[in-house]
């Protein structure tokens, strides 16, 4: 059967995908950089990894996932555009606040007040991107987005360290607060909203959207609860491995930031663009696919992140002045595969929920992810370090990392209970599945 031809994109669009694409990067900038800035913190203030792990954590995830599903609800009934500009703002001054404040309870605020801005900034981004592409280019357009958080972590982290190394923790956050009201701006100015549905089948309807009819769907509640499990593990991993190479592997913060940064960045970048182009032709065949994927890269990445903190320390390259442990190569393989459920997650979400209530089915999934991943990883992390350490010492947040990559193991069952009510949902809604590109 010969494939309808897929409709043209106008320049505006793409302009927009990469300014949205920007403005996510530094969003994740903003929230992952203090993973790089936990050593000197809990120096400066004197806490416990409990006490970081709930600023990093849960005080972020909080206010983030109470205020996502409200803003999204907003969203799918106001201009989008608007409000990721006025957001991006927001959470761009909260950074610069986290470095100018004297007290720890005063950081604590400043990362809450991160948090309300970043709320609603992400689903939004991804109702309107939908938007501006036909749905045969979605998976493969909202991996280019979702790569936000990969380039974020590359940035983040490298950079991140060298500043800190140099200037100390405060001055992180200033450097990467200001460039996001820059960004505000020119979201503000150039990019344009979309007509809701301009390339689904059926006109975008404006019936109320509860997020409890969203969740009746047992493919979306599947993905859901997937993406929860794993965030609280990818979290975990993601603010407190700087930590574990500088207890474990002796590294200083700068070269942790750098060796971390540039090998998970350039890893789920790679992992990012294989999937999404992966998944356009695999879909195609067989929609089970959107989500089969996902499976597979978790499941792939669970032996790769135990063997990252499980591997004996002592063993190292030197580039030029640069300690790499050669367990980073496991943390390269994680990265690759760890990148394909939360693009692929957020593009199956796109396809099986109607164009009126994307903003807010993506701020439900972000919901899960953020609450269960952001809320509860980092600080339960801490709190295993913590716990071994009279047992292990410096070397109790090796198993306390150990331990968090375990959960891995129920995303691949739901992502995999999924399979089946997700074709069966695409054909209810009479959706084609994607045509390659």
């Amino acid at each position: 059967m010969p494939h309808s031809r897929i409709p043209t994109v106008s320049p505006r669009a793409h302009l927009s995908l990469a300014l949205l694409a920007l403005v996510y990067v530094f969003s994740y900038i903003d929230r992952q950089v203090i993973s790089i800035l936990i050593e000197p913190i809990k120096r400066e203030f004197g806490v416990s990894d409990t006490a970081m792990g709930m600023l990093t954590g849960l005080a972020f995830a909080l206010l983030y996932a109470g205020l996502g599903v409200p803003v999204g609800k907003l969203a799918d009934r106001g201009n989008r555009r608007n409000i990721i500009a006025v957001c991006c703002g927001l959470w761009s001054l909260a950074t610069l606040a986290c470095g100018l404040v004297p007290r720890f309870w005063m950081l604590l605020v400043a990362r809450m007040s991160v948090a309300i801005g970043e709320a609603g900034g992400m689903a939004p981004a991804i109702s309107l991107v939908s938007d501006l592409y036909p749905k045969e280019r979605r998976s493969l357009v909202i991996t280019l987005f979702m790569m936000g958080p990969h380039l974020g972590v590359l940035i983040g982290l490298a950079l991140g360290g060298w500043i800190a190394q140099q200037y100390g923790w405060r001055a992180t956050f200033l450097w990467f607060g200001a460039p996001g009201l820059v960004l505000a701006a020119l979201v503000w100015l150039l990019v344009r909203e979309p007509r809701r549905g301009a390339f689904d089948a059926a006109p975008a309807d404006a019936a109320p959207t509860r997020m409890l009819a969203l969740l009746a769907i047992p493919a979306f509640r599947n993905v859901c609860l997937a993406c929860g499990v794993a965030g609280v593990a990818g979290y975990g991993y993601g603010i407190w491995t700087p930590s574990f190479l500088v207890r474990s592997h002796g590294m200083s913060i700068a070269h942790a930031g750098l060796v971390f940064g540039v090998i998970s960045g350039v890893g789920a970048v790679a992992g990012s663009l294989v999937s999404g182009l992966l998944c356009d032709r695999l879909a195609r065949r067989d929609a089970r696919w959107q989500l089969g994927l996902p499976m597979l890269g978790v499941a792939l990445s669970i032996p790769a992140a135990l063997a990252f903190f499980l591997w004996p320390s002592g063993g190292h390259w030197m580039l030029g002045t640069v300690l790499v442990p050669h367990t980073i190569v496991f943390a390269f393989a994680f990265s690759l595969f760890a990148s394909w459920w939360p693009a692929l997650s957020y593009s199956a979400t796109s396809l099986m929920i109607p164009a009126h209530q994307r903003s807010t089915a993506a701020a439900t999934l972000n919901l899960f992810i953020t609450l269960f991943g952001l809320g509860i990883g980092p600080m339960a992390t801490g709190f295993l370090s913590d716990l071994f350490l009279p047992l292990y010492g410096q070397q109790g947040l090796r198993y306390a990392l150990a331990s968090a990559m375990c959960l891995l193991v129920f995303p691949v069952l739901l992502y995999g209970m999924a399979m089946r009510p997700y074709r069966a949902r695409l054909a209810s809604m009479a959706l084609p599945v994607p045509n390659p590109l």
